[in-house]
């Protein structure tokens, strides 16, 4: 069974690894509900991808990113990931775009520079991918 790396802050990691330890203290008797969600953290932490991504302007997620659209003259930059794991760091000071979403989706694999269209959900959206760096 492959499953997908996430990529997380090392706060976010920090985090996910305590609830994961108080879940998993010994003695302790977990409800379903506390049994799924010690499985759900078990298969974060095993996949999770932390650290700074290459500065080699390819948008992927763990990178800030800065675009333009093309019926708006003032970039917007946030940064791509899970919005989940980003709000579990103080320190993610930015909106967060999920590498799922429409947007995310229609730049993740691009380079600076790379323009796209995508559908949003009432009309088709232009976009220039201005700037990719580590988030971090």
């Amino acid at each position: 069974m492959t499953t997908e790396s996430v990529w997380m802050t090392p706060a976010a990691l920090e985090r996910l690894e305590a609830e994961l330890a108080e879940l998993s203290r010994p003695g302790r008797t977990l409800t379903d509900t506390e049994q799924a969600r010690a499985t759900e953290l078990r298969a974060m932490v095993r996949n999770a991808e932390v650290g700074l991504k290459p500065d080699d302007g390819l948008v992927e997620p763990g990178m800030r990113i800065t675009v333009r659209f093309d019926d708006d003259a003032e970039p917007t930059s946030f940064l791509l990931g899970s919005r989940e794991l980003a709000d579990l760091d103080d320190s993610v000071d930015l909106d967060v775009y999920s590498p799922t979403s429409p947007l995310g989706s229609a730049i993740t694999g691009r380079y600076v520079g790379d323009a796209v269209t995508y559908q949003a959900p009432n009309r088709a959206v232009q976009v220039t991918v201005l700037e990719a760096v580590p988030f971090g």
